[in-house]
């Protein structure tokens, strides 16, 4: 038997082929399975820090809609809308969510009585201090989350642009994230190598 000689462009088009699939695998594996971020600013401290790098979990929200206490990246529903985001679900579709004295209750798919949240992610600065508008003011307010969207909260609830904060161009109040806008869960910190650690689902005993 005889080969044909393997020519130069032969070993071109080989070399590009392997390109093209390692491009081609690369952009399916971020779309729809795992994603890298790096977190800007404080609006997650304690649990996440500036400039850590951190992994999100795509495939999860193919399988099952975020629910309370996931900590995600998304689109914010105000002007800087392309931008990504991160913080924590408190409210699902149909949840009633009521900020009261530096409090967060919830009326679970806006049904029977309202129980206040157990927030251990909080550290000693943020935790009973979740106000609306000036802090400390203890005002009350309630969020009728709609079938769709979503409530999130920072954990730095003293300096945190989320929920309680989004604005439109025309300045009226976007609380609500919607589902298709959440691009995925925070799976694990992945730098600074001597903080890396997966992400645990709090307990809320609802």
């Amino acid at each position: 038997m005889i080969k044909k000689p393997v020519t130069l462009w032969f070993h071109f088009f080989d070399v590009l082929l392997n390109i093209v699939i390692i491009v081609a695998v690369v952009a399916a594996i971020r779309t729809f399975l795992v994603s890298p971020f790096q977190v800007e600013g404080s609006s997650m401290t304690d649990t996440l820090e500036d400039r850590q790098y951190i992994v999100i979990n795509k495939l999860v929200y193919f399988l099952h809609a975020p629910v309370r206490g996931d900590i995600v990246v998304f689109r914010p529903p105000n002007t800087d809308h392309s931008k990504h985001y991160v913080k924590r679900i408190i409210g699902e579709p149909g949840d009633e969510v009521i900020i009261r004295n530096g409090d967060v209750f919830v009326r679970i798919g806006g049904i029977g009585s309202e129980r206040k949240l157990d927030e251990p992610y909080l550290n000693e600065r943020n935790l009973n201090h979740t106000y609306v508008g000036a802090a400390g003011s203890g005002e009350e307010k309630r969020y009728e989350v709609p079938k769709g969207y979503y409530f999130l909260l920072g954990d730095n609830r003293l300096g945190s642009l989320d929920s309680r904060s989004f604005r439109n161009a025309q300045n009226e109040s976007v609380p609500f994230v919607p589902q298709n806008d959440i691009k995925g869960r925070v799976w694990f910190v992945a730098l600074p190598f001597t903080k890396a650690h997966a992400m645990e689902a709090p307990e809320y005993g609802f």
